[in-house]
């Protein structure tokens, strides 16, 4: 089994380059657009993505990805459209990691063996449930892990030492570190995780930092990656450009590429 995350990190951190992965809601704003979106972000600097499932009640999602999960649901988006998205994805790009992003409630409604052993037919690498607490993840985990489906759970800035050590110990393919508490969205000032926390890290884990929530312009970008972090996830700020100029496939797709190619520039360590 092609271990891609591992394979990304390997081509990417030696030569002090940090990684790209954009999130995006599979469907928005419909299926075919949708696909013409991620092909366009691959295409001009994505290294991996983060995909959401659309969800009727995103908890962890701001304003910005909620309209992103209605304009999928209005435009019929199902999970097994979803899936069927995704072998399509798979089928064009055989070696970039593909994360899930997703609520518990839909792999339960899904069955949960059943969910994960479809993942691993399309090739899909991590699964992150944004509202699963580590400590009642082990029937999600035993899954994954039967169905070599990378678990991938997200630590707030100020996670105590007993959950960076269940982090680290559970936490596969990449760890998601949190800007900032609260829910997704553009946000001007981030904060970067502090030192402490990702030394303390470091020690206990080779897995990768990624950091995600808020990000939106190269020079957040750069800091993080400098900082010792190995990349970052945007998502809100590549939604709203589909929810600006939905209706506008020209300039939709005009605008995405300029900021992927934008991002991905920001995350190459020039000093």
């Amino acid at each position: 089994m092609i271990d891609r995350y591992k394979s990304l990190f390997k081509q990417l951190i030696p030569f002090k380059k940090g990684c790209f992965i954009p999130f995006v809601v599979l469907g928005d704003p419909s299926e075919n657009m949708s696909l013409k979106i991620i092909d366009i972000l691959i295409e001009h600097g994505a290294d991996g993505l983060e995909l959401g499932i659309p969800f009727s009640d995103p908890l962890a999602d701001g304003k910005i990805v909620q309209k992103a999960n209605l304009r999928a649901f209005h435009s019929g988006i199902t999970v097994h459209k979803c899936f069927e998205i995704l072998k399509i994805i798979r089928k064009k790009n055989e070696i970039i990691p593909i994360g899930l992003l997703l609520y518990a409630n839909l792999i339960f409604k899904f069955g949960i063996n059943k969910f994960y052993l479809e993942c691993f037919k399309i090739g899909i690498d991590s699964v992150l449930i944004a509202d699963l607490p580590i400590e009642e993840s082990l029937d999600f985990r035993k899954c994954a892990y039967n169905n070599n489906i990378s678990t991938v759970f997200i630590c707030p800035p100020d996670a105590k030492k007993n959950i960076i050590e269940k982090i680290s110990y559970y936490s596969s393919g990449y760890i998601y570190l949190l800007s900032r508490p609260g829910v997704t969205g553009i946000n001007k000032r981030i904060s970067l995780p502090s030192k402490k926390l990702i030394n303390q890290f470091k020690k206990l884990t080779i897995t990768p930092l990624i950091q995600g929530f808020g990000i939106s312009n190269p020079i957040q970008i750069q800091r993080i990656v400098q900082s010792g972090i190995s990349g970052v996830i945007c998502g809100s700020v590549i939604i709203k450009l589909i929810e600006n100029y939905f209706n506008n496939e020209k300039k939709l797709l005009k605008e995405i590429k300029k900021l992927s190619q934008s991002f991905k520039k920001a995350t190459i360590i020039t000093q």
